[in-house]
């Protein structure tokens, strides 16, 4: 009787373990670093490159510059706004919880950022300035947190899926 119960407490052990690395290979996919400038990678499909393919190919690049300062950036009577105005909300979860926010935009710019629901496994006195931060850099991209990595990256895709929703197509 007692072998048996060796055997279920190594079959559990080995059982819990398994758990526990496929969750830590799933939370460090996630803390990879947020980069909005990070490079998309386009894989071919079957039918436009052959199977053994070794790697990856990247988008072309256009690498004509532009022939004055003025061709550099659009005017604002010829540029298109990027946002639509309205208050949008977004979403932010990892295996810590998640975290809800409610974007305002006012004439392209975001001009409030609330978080409307706070349900991570830690303190939220931690990303209370957070929203402030966003209005300050107009940006959903906001600075670390020590010992809040999981509640700013959650904040920081919440903030994100909203000005996704608000992007004018």
């Amino acid at each position: 009787m007692a072998k048996m119960n060796k055997k279920w407490v190594v079959l559990c052990s080995a059982a819990l373990g398994a758990i526990y690395a496929a969750e830590y290979f799933a939370t460090e996919a996630q803390a990879l670093p947020h980069n909005s400038e990070r490079s998309q990678l386009s894989i071919p499909s079957e039918a436009s490159s052959p199977i053994n393919s070794a790697a990856p190919t990247l988008p072309p690049v256009n690498n004509v510059a532009p022939s004055s300062p003025a061709e550099s950036a659009p005017t604002p009577s010829s540029s298109k706004k990027m946002y639509n105005d309205g208050s949008y909300i977004g979403i932010g979860s990892n295996r810590r919880g998640s975290i809800e926010v409610t974007v305002t935009i006012q004439h392209d710019k975001i001009t409030d950022v609330e978080i409307s629901r706070f349900a991570m496994h830690y303190s939220d006195r931690d990303v209370v300035g957070l929203p402030d931060e966003v209005l300050q850099k107009q940006s959903a991209q906001v600075d670390n947190v020590s010992g809040a990595t999981y509640s700013v990256r959650a904040f920081e895709d919440a903030v994100q899926e909203a000005l996704s929703q608000a992007k004018n197509a």
